[in-house]
């Protein structure tokens, strides 16, 4: 089952207020996506540290053996 753009956004959201987030579906099958998440709560944290926040907000369409979701590239920074 194909994950909404939409979803995506709302949990980023959730974990991430105020952040800068911008999602975009790279093969039209709403199973790859990229997203850029420019967020204050990455502040001082190395880019592993904060794609293990991504993910962590993105838990419940990443793991399990029902995941909808089966590829997400990440870039994550703090704002400037």
């Amino acid at each position: 089952m194909p994950v909404e753009a939409a979803q995506i956004e709302h949990l980023l959201r959730e974990a991430f207020p105020g952040a800068r987030i911008e999602i975009r579906d790279l093969a039209g099958d709403g199973n790859h996506y990229a997203a850029t998440v420019v967020a204050e709560e990455f502040r001082g944290k190395n880019r592993v540290q904060q794609q293990r926040m991504v993910n962590q907000a993105l838990k419940s369409i990443l793991e399990g053996q029902n995941a909808p979701l089966h590829a997400l590239a990440l870039q994550t920074s703090a704002p400037d």
